[in-house]
């Protein structure tokens, strides 16, 4: 029971504590003039993006790399799934926009390097830093082609959907700082607790880390996207989306295993790294050639979803065996 009480505490601290920082360090970029496309590719985007990092990052120090790499799996699959699942019954998803496409090759490339690292056993030092060059290239080339196009960018609309935010600049520093803190301390919590519980209900940290942390740490952008596509910014939604995994795929990763290189457990390469590189192909496949992610998709990403969570907690074989008493 405390063990769950740290995971609730953690988790609300993730979600409170990454909500204040992005508004108190957007505060801090507006006063600096920092321009809202600027802003959008580097607040907003590791704002979102801190829960997972300084969760996977505590979870890799800690020797637990089933956690570490079970929260960015479960981080894209519940982006993609979750996400879509849910807001897009409430509001389709419109797809459109050259960005669209950009983006989802970059994340696909990401996603293609991050099944290639893990085929390898172990994401290396040097897996980490190309991971953080592609990144970073990708981020500069974002910059330069929509700041050559004159028009909104769509990193700018990001930061649009922040308002009510501090307006001096002891709170704005407060709130970021704070903010920061807070995430530092609910990922310490989550990951403590995720572990004890793990090991008390005997179930494996990747487990763990596929569902209740890549879950709780994604409730950032569950947030922003909701919030876009209630105002009806279907591009900045699925931008948010996008955006998520590439930064979940190439600049945690890259981090945390720059810092310690990540073991990739067995468990990972027997499924879980494989169903998510389906979600992410299938996903930007359908993105690129439907207009809209409208009702009927949206209940049959919730469905997948539900569909893989169950899957986490049956013992293995457990599919194969009811298929074969449905036969028989």
């Amino acid at each position: 029971m405390i063990s769950a009480a740290w995971i609730f505490a953690g988790l609300v601290l993730l979600l409170l504590g990454a909500e204040v920082m992005i508004r108190g360090a957007v505060a801090l970029a507006r006063r600096a003039r920092v321009s809202p496309h600027v802003i959008g590719l580097t607040v907003i985007a590791f704002g979102t993006s801190a829960p997972e990092l300084f969760v996977s990052l505590k979870a890799s120090l800690h020797g637990s790399p089933g956690i570490a790499i079970g929260n960015v799996i479960g981080s894209n699959i519940a982006n993609i799934l979750l996400m879509i699942g849910t807001v897009g019954v409430v509001t389709p998803f419109v797809c459109r926009g050259a960005p669209l496409k950009r983006d989802g090759l970059v994340l696909l490339l990401g996603t293609v390097l991050f099944v290639a690292a893990g085929l390898h056993g172990m994401i290396e030092r040097w897996h980490a830093g190309l991971m953080l060059v592609l990144l970073i290239g990708y981020l500069f080339y974002c910059y330069r082609e929509e700041r050559r196009s004159g028009a909104e960018s769509l990193h700018a609309k990001e930061v649009a959907e922040f308002d009510q935010l501090p307006t001096s600049v002891w709170r704005s520093a407060a709130y970021t700082v704070g903010g920061l803190i807070a995430v530092l301390v609910g990922a310490r919590l989550l990951v403590d607790g995720a572990i004890t519980v793990a090991r008390v209900a005997g179930i494996s940290e990747t487990v763990i880390g596929v569902t209740v942390v890549a879950v709780g740490t994604s409730l950032p952008e569950l947030a922003t996207t909701v919030v876009a596509a209630m105002r009806r910014h279907s591009d900045v939604a699925l931008g948010n989306i996008i955006g998520s995994n590439i930064f979940n795929t190439l600049g945690i990763l890259g981090v945390v295993a720059m810092v310690r290189p990540l073991e990739i457990p067995p468990e990972v390469l027997s499924a879980d790294i494989w169903i998510m590189a389906a979600v992410t192909v299938g996903f930007v496949a359908l993105a690129i050639r439907l207009p809209a992610f409208n009702r009927p998709w949206a209940v049959l990403f919730f469905l997948i979803y539900a569909l893989f969570i169950t899957e986490q907690f049956l013992p293995a074989g457990a599919w194969a065996s009811a298929f074969d008493i449905a036969a028989n």
